[in-house]
C-alpha cells in the first residue's frame, strides 16, 4: 500500500461507513504511519507490546544511543546489563536477544517477507519466541504495508472502535470481527482511521 492507495481506501471507507466518515471530516485524514521492514522495526514493536508507546519509545531511544539503528549483530553485541540499562525487561531482552540470533544465524531472512502473502508472514514470524498475533500484525500493517490487518488485542484500537461506534463496552473478538468484516479490503486503513480518532480525542501525538 502506497500514499494513493491508502487515501483511495479512505475515500471507499468514508462512502461505505458513516462512523468512519465522521471520524475523517473531524480529524481530518489519517496519517499513514509506517515504520521500514526489518529487524530495528519487529525489536520496537515488540518493546510496544503490552505496555504505553511512549514507554516502550524511551527504550527504544537508549538502545539507538547504544548502538546507531539497531541490527542482529549489533544487538548481540550488548549483555544482559547493558540491555536492562537501555530498559529492556528481561523478558523482552530475550525475546529481542533470540529474534537476533535467529536473523544472524540466517534462519528468518527478513528481506524475504515482503514476497509472502499475510498468513505466510504471520506463520514465519509466529515461530519465533516473544512474537504473537499483535506482533506479526502490527508488523504486517505499518511494515510491510498491507492493506487489510485488523490487529486483534490492540487495547487503544479496541476502546477507538467502542467510542467511534458507539458500543457499551469494549467489543468481543465476535463483534470486532462482525464490524471489520464490512471494511474489507481495507482494514489496515479503517485501524488508522480508529487509532487517529483515539489520539485526536485525547490531545496525544505518535
Amino acid at each position: 500500500m502506497d500514499e494513493q492507495s491508502f487515501a483511495r481506501g479512505v475515500r471507499a471507507l468514508c462512502r461505505a461507513d458513516p462512523d468512519l466518515r465522521a471520524v475523517v471530516k473531524n480529524f481530518g485524514p489519517p496519517p499513514m504511519w509506517v515504520r521500514p521492514p526489518g529487524f530495528a522495526t519487529l525489536v520496537q514493536i515488540i518493546l510496544e507490546q503490552q505496555v504505553s508507546l511512549a514507554s516502550a519509545r524511551a527504550v527504544y531511544r537508549k538502545l539507538c544511543d547504544r548502538t546507531g539503528r539497531p541490527t542482529a549483530n549489533r544487538f548481540l553485541e550488548l549483555d544482559d546489563t547493558e540491555l536492562r540499562g537501555c530498559g529492556f525487561s528481561r523478558q523482552k531482552a530475550a525475546y529481542c536477544r533470540g529474534l537476533a540470533e535467529t536473523v544472524a544465524a540466517g534462519k528468518l531472512k527478513l528481506g524475504r517477507l515482503a514476497r509472502f502473502d499475510d498468513e505466510a508472514v504471520r506463520a514465519t514470524l509466529l515461530r519465533i519466541r516473544g512474537i504473537g498475533n499483535w506482533t506479526a500484525d502490527i508488523y504486517l500493517l505499518m511494515a510491510l504495508r498491507r492493506p487489510d490487518v485488523w490487529p486483534l488485542g490492540d487495547l487503544a484500537l479496541d476502546n477507538a472502535l467502542r467510542e467511534v461506534k458507539r458500543l457499551r463496552k469494549r467489543p468481543t473478538e465476535k463483534r470486532l470481527a462482525k464490524i471489520t468484516r464490512a471494511w474489507v479490503p481495507w482494514r489496515s486503513v479503517a485501524a488508522r482511521v480508529c487509532w487517529h480518532h483515539y489520539l485526536s480525542v485525547r490531545g496525544l501525538k505518535v
